[in-house]
């Protein structure tokens, strides 16, 4: 598998950095993160200890439904339909034609590497500082 390269930036920041991207101002370099959390708070939930098991059952299972999970974890259906979800929106679970007409979780990458610079901060209306 690969490694989901990941970045911090709050909303003004990113909002400001897409546009300069869609003016042809500012061009994503090679090793820039592919996913943004807007904090370090919600990149630790997404990624909690609960959830980063739930992506190894996945991985080591592949089961073939959302029901097949559910009793493979012993967690609510409804429960891991939004945590999927949210896991999916960040590009670390996708999912895919299961068993009949149902749907399958597949784990995208098997590492995170985040990319969070402690001096450095973009401004919101300029580039790089």
């Amino acid at each position: 598998m690969t490694t989901l390269k990941v970045g911090i930036a709050d909303y003004e920041e990113m909002k400001a950095r897409t546009m300069r991207i869609a003016k042809g101002e500012e061009k994503p370099a090679t090793g820039d993160p592919k996913v943004w959390f807007t904090s370090t708070e919600s990149f630790a939930k997404v990624l909690s200890a609960g959830n980063r098991e739930l992506l190894r059952i996945i991985d080591e299972h592949a089961p073939g439904s959302l029901e097949e999970l559910a009793q493979i974890t012993g967690r609510a259906k409804s429960n891991l339909s939004r945590t999927l979800k949210t896991m999916a929106g960040y590009g670390l679970v996708r999912m895919e034609k299961g068993k009949g007409l149902k749907l399958a979780p597949k784990v995208v990458h098997d590492r995170v590497e985040l990319a969070l610079p402690l001096t450095e901060r973009r401004k919101a209306t300029g580039g790089r500082r």
